[in-house]
């Protein structure tokens, strides 16, 4: 990948390459396994990270609608055995509960990097895409820096395929309604590293209620397959909250460490 244009990508989200600053505060190379996050240190944060991060807390006071305790299909109408094109078709069968259309999913479906969001907004439910706006262009920009694309090297979905009325959180029914369908897309998929992005999704697929602050910073286990997840924040609360873009950088980083060349996790 070019560097000149991967410097100026991270220019562009607020960030210091990390091989042109090897000496700085994230040196190290992108394959490079990031610390954990020391909570001990978050008194070091200035005033205005320590009051976007606590705004960020605040809101996972609100837990996640946890996933059903097992989503074995018990109906002909389950995706159970689906191929990807079936899975697709049968999704704009379902009730769309107000949307538009289903938001199935985008990128590579033989990547080993499955990125997991909560629910389409009002752009997504129009375009079909998820990760759509200004959200998804800043998740291309941080994707690209670590050497990934929706095109080429891994796949995009959300817990809900959906769009909830009013862009709110989804709700456990809605959860439930479609968890199958993303059970199927990682049974199609077997990825080895799944990216929860913000804390809906991040609490549903690990099926806890800790805050968002608590889950980033170390490799969590899927509780129905042996996979890792990490966490990092949704692009829409970087947009609210730039000033927390260096910690989404950290997250970036443990991603990238474990990539490998052609986006093949190590």
């Amino acid at each position: 990948m070019d560097s000149d244009h991967r410097s100026a990508c991270l220019r562009e989200l607020g960030l210091v390459d990390w091989r042109a600053r090897a000496d700085g505060p994230l040196g190290g190379g992108a394959r490079q396994q990031a610390p954990a996050v020391d909570t001990a240190g978050e008194s070091e944060l200035a005033p205005d990270q320590v009051t976007a991060e606590a705004a960020e807390v605040a809101v996972d006071v609100q837990t996640a609608p946890a996933p059903p305790a097992s989503a074995a299909p018990t109906s002909p109408a389950s995706p159970s055995g689906m191929g990807w094109d079936e899975l697709e078709a049968w999704l704009t069968t379902r009730d769309h509960r107000g949307a538009q259309r289903p938001v199935f999913g985008v990128g590579a479906r033989d990547a080993d990097v499955l990125i997991v969001g909560e629910a389409p907004g009002a752009q997504e439910d129009a375009q079909g895409v998820p990760f759509v706006g200004r959200a998804g262009k800043l998740l291309d920009r941080m994707l690209f820096a670590i050497g990934c694309s929706r095109e080429t090297n891994v796949y995009i979905t959300n817990i809900c395929k959906f769009r909830p009325p009013n862009n709110r959180d989804p709700n456990a029914e809605e959860v439930a309604a479609d968890w199958p369908v993303l059970e199927r897309q990682i049974e199609l998929m077997d990825p080895t590293l799944v990216v929860a992005v913000g804390r809906v999704a991040a609490q549903t697929l690990l099926n806890s209620g800790d805050s968002l602050g608590k889950l980033r910073g170390r490799t969590h286990k899927y509780p129905q397959r042996d996979l890792d997840v990490l966490i990092t924040y949704h692009p829409a609360f970087l947009l609210r909250s730039p000033q927390m873009k260096a910690r989404a950088w950290a997250d970036l980083k443990r991603i990238a460490a474990r990539i490998g060349a052609g986006g093949r996790t190590a």
